[in-house]
């Protein structure tokens, strides 16, 4: 009697499918970009060494904002939109009022948050105190805010009128660290 045989089914070779399978992997690890958080770019001071630096009070723009999200700008309850004029005719008095800075290069902004605080409501307070800044700037120079704005850094001649307006006006923002929430 004949043994029949059994018919042997076909096999698809593994071996080419790990190599395949390795060079996807390879091309998608070049090919994807990874997305990365920026966060907020503050430039910080140099380390001071242990000076003790005499500021008049009526030279220092308080901003209090708490774990909800409110703040007191000069024991006063505000919104953003009008910390900007508030910071803008604090900085600009130029001694007129005596609770007023003396002039522009004494004004600080003392910042202070508590630990509660948002990341939008403290973004929200650092760019309405840039814009601020922005706009007395350019009104120092004679020209509107978007002519400021679009002032090139890299032009010596764009870089003399921001150099002369940041000197005029400066920056100063103190951000102090952040409360405990009681």
């Amino acid at each position: 009697m004949l043994k029949k045989k059994k018919k042997e089914t076909p096999e698809i070779n593994g071996g080419a499918m790990a190599d395949i399978a390795f060079l996807l992997l390879i091309f998608f690890l070049v090919a994807t970009t990874i997305a990365s958080d920026k966060g907020v770019t503050v430039m910080l001071p140099p380390k001071a060494e242990d000076v003790d630096v005499k500021v008049k009070t009526r030279n220092v723009f308080n901003i209090l904002v708490n774990s909800q999200d409110m703040m007191l700008a000069q024991e006063e309850q505000v919104d953003l939109p009008r910390l900007r004029e508030m910071v803008k005719e604090f900085v600009l008095n130029n001694g007129k009022n005596k609770d007023m800075s003396e002039s522009p290069q004494k004004a600080i902004i003392s910042l202070k948050t508590d630990r509660g605080t948002t990341y939008e409501m403290y973004i929200g307070v650092i760019d309405e105190l840039k814009y601020a800044y922005a706009e007395m700037r350019a009104l120092y120079l004679k020209m509107p805010l978007e002519d400021y704005q679009a002032l090139d850094k890299d032009n010596p001649a764009h870089k003399e009128k921001l150099q002369d307006a940041k000197k005029a006006i400066p920056y100063k923002v103190s951000d102090a660290e952040p409360s405990e929430i009681k």
